[in-house]
């Protein structure tokens, strides 16, 4: 044993004040620790776990071209691409689709292209011979130019990988730069055809760029040989110009003295479909071959814009942070020192409503099962979005995102139903089953109703968006198999948990709320407390609907996960803020109202998918439209649930504490 005046030092107290070189040490490790996130976050965008094992080809191997869809951002109605009359093999095959694929309306099927390998073609027809040209009959060369009218796009694929059209223009930049280098874009697909004055042109040629990256072999094998880029230069040329011989060959006419295949709606046309196949060889590995897809566009604004969401969202939640400790560390020692001075002081403020607080709202069987269907969208977002930047969902797994986030929510009904189960017990509830049930069909219930319903619009188009009925009913049996059980069983064991303990007792006799002031109304607190949540992922939205309606690739989820996480921060402080001006307002009736005000920011959404429908988007009928609008309706009543509850229960333990530091009689 240690013996002399350092045995009988006392211990320094665990809460004793910092020193100057301490707190300046701590906030640098915190400096550094969020840097080392970022680059982290920074490094998961560029993480790539491919969908696919690599395909080695040898030189004259097949490759096979495929073709997903038609898509225009004008209509929003996705075609199978066979809906127009394009040449056809001699036996159609679909692939077998996953669900995410189904849903986006993706029908995958086989085209009548010969391409191989490292093998070129310099003019070819693609069906029919040159001595009997396709011929279109009027409905058809109606059907094209409403195509044509309605800027449609063509989505094809070789080795899974989708086509792109080269775009190259000439940035802002001084004239002695302009002539050494052109800024490349690549556009999705390719345009169908186009337009000149009231004349319909078709892209009738289609010149295959592919690119392929020699792999390492030993001396003695076969080189082998991996696709890693598909380009597409579309031309419109007519018939005549083409010089098809009797072979199926045919010579593409000089740029300048070719004329562009007409196509005349309110007569037959005749036409030739040609292609021709050129090869490159690239440095691009096949790990790295996505790279082109999605680097569309200036990777810069967005980082800037991200980084200036989250300096400004942490600096207002620091000060709200600030203002609302110091704020309640003042009440509550006012509170607990008016106790030891008897009656010196007329109670005021939040303490005066401890006693009706925890008064059980109206409604309290539909309250815990929205905020257990919220529960479920938590967890379905943040697993989503957690493997998603993991590389793990990347956009070569076709509609692997969808078929994850369906699955997901029909597994995350165990923690919904076990969330609600609790909070309904606490809100002295007794019909459990009811409630079970309430919960595992109000939220899905309304989506699958505004679903099924603009589900017919899109069959009456006839268009591959709409979901096929087998689809449906799996989806059916899916929530009432699955979703539906897993809800009940959580139910069951949150409503058998002991409820959650709430620090002080309700009063027999509710008590009188004074009038409020005019900026206590809901609405008004929808207004106000929407604003930072919503400003601290506005940016990610434009993206996000960049993907959803104008046909890109998404995927910055690093970007998205941090997003998220300051979603969640911003929601919960400003739901605390709320509940707080509420309580000292002697207004005790908090439970709908935090639910409801926490999920302001789903308003802002609301009005900026108006502005982006206007500003943005090109559509004009009326069937495009609803569709966007009631899918957008989905989205807002989704991210009012989610926002909702997370402000809801962060109040919730806000409220709890504050009444379990005070000394109530």
């Amino acid at each position: 044993m240690a013996t002399g005046p350092a045995a009988n030092r006392s211990p320094l107290p665990l809460t004793s004040a910092p020193t100057r070189g301490s707190k300046m040490a701590a906030a640098m490790e915190r400096l550094r620790c969020l840097l080392v996130l970022l680059l982290w976050l920074r490094g998961t965008d560029s993480f790539y776990v491919p969908g696919v094992a690599p395909i080695n080809f040898h030189r004259n191997d097949p490759v096979e071209i495929k073709a997903v869809k038609l898509t225009s951002s004008r209509t929003q109605l996705p075609y199978e691409y066979y809906s127009l009359p394009f040449c056809q093999p001699t036996k159609i095959t679909y692939k077998a689709e996953n669900l995410g694929e189904v849903l986006r309306g993706d029908r995958i099927v086989n085209t009548p292209f010969q391409v191989s390998m490292n093998v070129e073609k310099k003019c070819e027809v693609l069906c029919n011979f040159p001595n009997k040209p396709v011929t279109l009959t009027v409905e058809q060369s109606k059907l094209i130019a409403e195509r044509i009218r309605e800027d449609y796009y063509v989505h094809l694929i070789a080795d899974n990988l989708p086509v792109a059209t080269r775009l190259e223009f000439y940035s802002n930049r001084e004239e002695e730069e302009k002539k050494k280098e052109k800024d490349v874009q690549f556009e999705h697909g390719y345009r169908l055809g186009f337009m000149d004055g009231n004349k319909f042109y078709l892209h009738n040629h289609l010149s295959f760029i592919l690119y392929y990256h020699r792999e390492d072999v030993e001396e003695n094998q076969e080189p082998t040989y991996r696709v890693v880029r598909f380009e597409v230069i579309p031309q419109s040329i007519k018939q005549e110009d083409l010089k098809a011989d009797e072979k199926g060959m045919c010579t593409l006419p000089e740029a300048t003295g070719s004329a562009p295949q007409e196509i005349d709606p309110s007569k037959e046309n005749q036409m030739l479909f040609t292609y021709s196949v050129h090869w490159e060889e690239s440095d691009i590995k096949w790990a790295s071959r996505w790279d082109t897809y999605l680097t569309m566009s200036d990777v810069q604004i967005h980082w800037f814009s991200i980084i200036n969401s989250v300096v400004v969202v942490f600096f207002l939640s620091g000060i709200l942070s600030m203002i609302i400790i110091r704020t309640l560390r003042k009440d509550i020692a006012n509170y607990n020192k008016e106790d030891d001075i008897e009656d010196t002081m007329e109670e005021s403020g939040w303490k005066l409503v401890h006693g009706d607080v925890f008064r059980p709202p109206q409604y309290p069987m539909i309250l815990s099962s929205l905020l257990g269907s919220g529960i479920q969208l938590f967890c379905m977002i943040l697993i989503v979005i957690f493997v998603a930047m993991l590389g793990m969902l990347s956009p070569s797994s076709r509609g692997a995102l969808m078929t994850t986030a369906c699955f997901l929510f029909m597994f995350m009904g165990v923690f919904g139903g076990f969330f609600a189960g609790r909070l309904y017990r606490t809100l002295k509830g007794h019909r459990w089953k009811k409630g079970a049930f309430c919960t595992a069909t109000l939220y899905p219930g309304v989506v699958f109703g505004i679903c099924f319903v603009l589900n017919c619009f899109i069959w009456g188009k006839h268009s591959s968006g709409a979901v096929p009925f087998p689809t449906m009913v799996a989806l059916l049996c899916m929530w009432f198999g699955i979703s539906l059980p897993l809800v009940y069983l959580g139910y069951y064991f949150g409503f058998r948990k002991q409820p959650y303990d709430n620090p002080v007792r309700t009063n027999q006799i509710p008590r009188q709320i004074p009038e409020q002031r005019w900026y206590m109304n809901k609405f008004v607190g929808i207004l106000m407390a929407g604003i930072l949540p919503f400003g601290a992922m506005f940016i990610e939205l434009f993206f996000i609907f960049s993907a959803i309606w104008e046909n890109q690739f998404y995927y910055l989820f690093g970007f998205l996960f941090l997003v998220f996480i300051i979603l969640v921060v911003s929601c919960s402080q400003i739901s605390i803020v709320m509940v707080y001006f509420q309580l000292c307002a002697e207004d005790y009736r908090w439970w709908w109202r935090t639910f409801l005000v926490s999920g302001g920011s789903a308003f802002y959404v609301l009005i900026y998918a108006i502005f982006y429908f206007v500003n943005k988007l090109d559509i004009v009928e009326f069937i495009p439209s609803l569709l966007y609008f009631g899918y957008t309706a989905l989205m807002v009543l989704s991210f009012w649930l989610l926002t909702g509850t997370i402000g809801f229960y962060a109040a919730y333990m806000f409220v709890r504490k504050i009444y379990a530091a005070v000394k109530i009689d």
